[in-house]
């Protein structure tokens, strides 16, 4: 049995790049809807600049930070479950390489290959590297790319950054007649925007996704507006 070819390589690569810029998206979208929310809910208490800026700079750091620390959290454990399911498959490995062996070879055997060439091929993977080939084939992991729950928080930390920037700015740069107006709209533009993106990505209808992003969007904030405007009514 072969290595994977430049083409299969690049392929798996390409998949990782697609399910990060995906997760950036979503990311984004979080950070875009969460913070016009809290903003518009409290436009409709308040005119005041500083407090709504107060509010956005706050929905923005606690949103982003615990973007952060909860994909800090899942890709660690997920690394951890790696690891455990690696070291376990290497103590098999140490101790039971026949039945390894046979495993392997009825694993590649479910995959289209007859006996002759599955057993031929197992035989061939495990000389040259034994806990690569069963990671591989049996854990679906690649031993040398387990996944890094910094990279992980990061981006989500950037990418829900970067979509709450758009209501904060939205909201407290307009002149105090317009701040609603142009923050719906501009909410609005870009949660389509997150939509199409996002459907592109998984091969989906984009029509579908951008109606849902920009329903849910405007729900979130008309019933936040809604909210404030009685609490700011009621003097609260």
């Amino acid at each position: 049995m072969t290595e994977p070819t430049h083409d299969e390589a690049r392929g798996g690569a390409l998949g990782s790049r697609l399910n990060w810029l995906r997760a950036a998206v979503l990311g984004a979208n979080d950070g875009i809807v969460s913070t016009a929310g809290l903003v518009v809910g409290v436009a409709g208490a308040t005119e005041n600049r500083a407090a709504l800026l107060t509010a956005g700079l706050a929905g923005l750091l606690a949103g982003s930070m615990s973007m952060a620390a909860g994909e800090y959290v899942s890709v660690s454990t997920q690394r951890d479950s790696e690891r455990a399911a690696l070291a376990l498959e290497r103590r098999e490995l140490r101790e039971q390489p026949e039945a390894e062996l046979r495993e392997l070879t009825e694993l590649l055997e479910a995959r289209g290959l007859s006996r002759g060439v599955a057993r031929e091929a197992a035989e061939q993977l495990t000389a040259r590297d034994a806990l690569r080939a069963h990671a591989r084939v049996e854990l679906g992991i690649d031993p040398d790319e387990l996944t890094n729950p910094w990279n992980a928080a990061w981006a989500s930390f950037l990418s829900f950054t970067v979509g709450a920037l758009l209501p904060l700015l939205a909201i407290v740069l307009p002149p105090a007649g317009r701040r609603l107006a142009v923050t719906v709209v501009s909410v609005l533009a870009a949660l389509a925007l997150t939509g199409w993106s996002s459907a592109r990505l998984g091969a989906a209808d984009p029509g579908r996704a951008v109606l849902r992003n920009a329903v849910g969007g405007a729900l979130a904030m008309g019933v936040t507006y809604g909210a404030g405007t009685l609490l700011g009514a009621a003097g609260v």
